[in-house]
């Protein structure tokens, strides 16, 4: 496992400035590049740019929600196949509310699960994998 930190800071900046929760910081892609191709295939984090710079095929960004909504404890997970810097929400997987009162954590887990599979699959992501259990059946 790669650990790495994005640009914001801290979880105050972030809030400020979202923007810089998706770049990188200081010399992590340096120290990513590093480790390119050398077996990583799925992104956790900073998804699409952690993707990018290790050649990964699937990028998993988790987001907690932001203060004053509905449900400030809800996680969601946005999954990505082939993320670039063109890539639009169009092109991601969102598994949302994430959270005891909503989607249960083991529940979201086979969720992702199926979805990872399928998106090694079909070798897609976004509107066009829809989470249908009976095309996901691996047998």
């Amino acid at each position: 496992m790669l650990a790495v930190a994005s640009a914001a800071a801290d979880r105050t900046h972030f809030l400020m400035r979202p923007d810089l929760g998706r770049c990188l910081a200081g010399d992590a892609e340096a120290r990513l590049a590093a480790h390119a191709g050398s077996g990583h295939d799925v992104a956790i984090a900073i998804g699409d740019e952690i993707a990018r710079a290790l050649c990964a095929d699937i990028a998993v960004v988790l987001i907690g929600e932001r203060p004053g909504l509905s449900a400030p404890d809800s996680m969601g997970a946005y999954l990505t196949f082939k993320p670039t810097p063109h890539t639009t929400d169009a092109d991601r997987n969102c598994i949302s509310n994430i959270r005891p009162e909503g989607l249960a954590y083991a529940d979201a887990a086979v969720t992702l699960t199926h979805l990872l599979r399928a998106m090694r699959a079909r070798q897609i992501s976004g509107v066009q994998l829809k989470d249908d259990r009976l095309l996901l059946d691996d047998g």
